[in-house]
């Protein structure tokens, strides 16, 4: 799926990134403000194919004194299409996030990162995801023998000695994502990359100010969070996925 324009899955011609804007805008538009909220086309290619849709009848036309608005006619019986390729980002995230509540062990923390969360990645763009697992007792041993990770996890100290998980439910976990990794390729086509770090490990990333910490800080939709709205105050995102 092209996540720039996942209308483009179905409707490669300018008619879906049009219905798109359109049910997105839940105003009506100009055929100038259509072609700047749509993601593809010249405002001539748009103007045609709004004449195609008008016919159609999906949209409605509306003449306000010299102006000619178009919206979507939410009464249309394929009115509802427009709104499922309007928000099919945010059903794989939906998605990715049903199946994360499911496990039985849960990360600590989740959050899609890089091109798919931006909203600029192609249909061959990998979906970025990092997940924050809880760590092993030999884990926890290790991390506090070194005050620097200590210091570092701050409010998620209580958090990283408290949820433990045991050698048989990490296999679990390997296989959670396993599965993970096949149900993203086919809800979307795109290749999946899942990032599992412990709670320590990932705070030394944020100590280190690491690329990954950062392209997190950057590009987050936070799907899952154990400890939210305490633990991590990364800026929202101001654009709706």
């Amino acid at each position: 799926m092209d996540f720039s324009d996942p209308s483009l899955t179905i409707s490669p011609t300018l008619d879906g990134s049009i219905l798109v804007a359109l049910e997105s805008a839940g105003k009506p538009l100009t055929v100038s403000e259509v072609a700047s909220a749509s993601t593809r086309g010249s405002e001539i290619g748009i103007r045609k194919a709004i004449g195609r849709l008008v016919h159609q009848g999906i949209v409605a036309a509306t003449q306000i004194g010299n102006t000619r608005v178009y919206a979507l006619n939410r009464e249309h019986v394929a009115a509802h299409i427009a709104t499922e390729l309007a928000q099919l980002r945010s059903e794989t995230w939906r998605r990715i996030t049903g199946e994360i509540e499911g496990w039985n062990v849960r990360p600590l923390y989740a959050s899609v990162f890089g091109s798919a969360a931006r909203g600029d990645g192609d249909s061959e763009s990998d979906i970025d995801l990092l997940l924050v697992r809880p760590s092993t007792i030999a884990e926890i041993t290790a991390a506090q023998k070194n005050k620097s990770v200590i210091d570092g996890l701050g409010m998620l100290v209580e958090a990283f000695t408290t949820n433990v998980m045991t050698d048989a439910q990490m296999d679990t976990w390997d296989s959670n994502v396993d599965r993970l990794h096949d149900l993203v390729r086919h809800w979307t086509g795109n290749p999946f990359q899942a990032i599992t770090l412990t709670a320590a490990e990932w705070s030394e990333h944020r100590r280190a100010k690491s690329a990954i910490y950062k392209n997190v800080v950057r590009d987050e939709i936070r799907l899952y969070d154990e400890f939210a709205p305490v633990t991590y105050r990364y800026p929202k995102r101001k654009k709706n996925q």
